[in-house]
């Protein structure tokens, strides 16, 4: 299954990016734009400055910036999404296609569901039958020989999210975090512990407690976000930490 964008990607070069939402982009057919950098994170591995890119050029009314920065080539011919939101539209698009196995057969998907007990705000809620809650989370720091690993910096909210993840599991309900992997050379996922040695804790307590741990490899291309399969997620004990 391909999502494509909502239009053509513009292909060119990063300059720099700064200010963490800020990135300098020479297009090949000559402009220099400030443009969206849609990514929280580090980008660890996704932004050499130098590395060939594809933007999103849309001059709509109201906007401060001209486009957006979608991909980035990391290694000739591999391929990572940095717009950590494109996660949730692959994954919600891939779950109203079945194309995910463990969590298909759901009647009923809503978006951006706060529970009442007053937990944060997760990414999915299916229900009927039952009901399970699903968090999402962007996938692309690649670590060599296939390796993915999540997070690329220290993730509070992270942590947050998986510790509530346990009390959904204790109320009864399922719950899933799917680690949306958009990087072409990831084939295997582990927690980052030497980024953040308490979220690998808390991954490690949270499967314990019955979250579902599960990864989805979507693979980005200029047309489009091309959904896969399930990769593989190791959950080996790394350390003495607790969550």
């Amino acid at each position: 299954m391909l999502i494509p964008f909502e239009a053509p990607l513009l292909p060119g070069i990063l300059v720099r990016r700064y200010k963490r939402f800020l990135a300098d982009i020479l297009l090949d057919d000559g402009r220099e734009l400030v443009l969206h950098c849609p990514n929280t994170g580090s980008m660890k591995n996704c932004a050499q400055l130098g590395s060939r890119v594809w933007v999103d050029i849309q001059n709509k009314p109201g906007r401060k910036l001209p486009g957006t920065w979608e991909l980035v080539e990391v290694a000739p011919g591999q391929l990572a999404c940095i717009h950590s939101a494109r996660a949730n539209r692959v994954v919600g698009a891939a779950l109203k296609a079945g194309l995910i196995p463990p969590l298909a057969g759901f009647a009923v998907q809503r978006p951006e569901v706060k529970l009442p007990e007053g937990l944060s705000r997760f990414d999915f809620l299916l229900s009927e039958p039952g009901e399970c809650v699903v968090e999402v989370k962007s996938v692309t720091l690649a670590l060599g020989d296939g390796l993915g690993a999540f997070p690329d910096a220290v993730s509070l909210r992270g942590q947050k999210h998986l510790l509530e993840l346990i009390e959904v599991v204790a109320s009864g309900r399922r719950a899933c975090l799917l680690f949306c992997v958009m990087h072409s050379a990831i084939t295997h996922v582990r927690p980052a512990d030497e980024i953040d040695r308490v979220y690998g804790a808390c991954l490690r307590e949270a499967a314990a407690a019955g979250v579902e741990i599960i990864a989805w490899s979507v693979k980005p291309t200029p047309a489009g976000l091309q959904v896969l399969g399930q990769l593989p997620v190791d959950l080996s004990p790394a350390t003495a930490d607790r969550c």
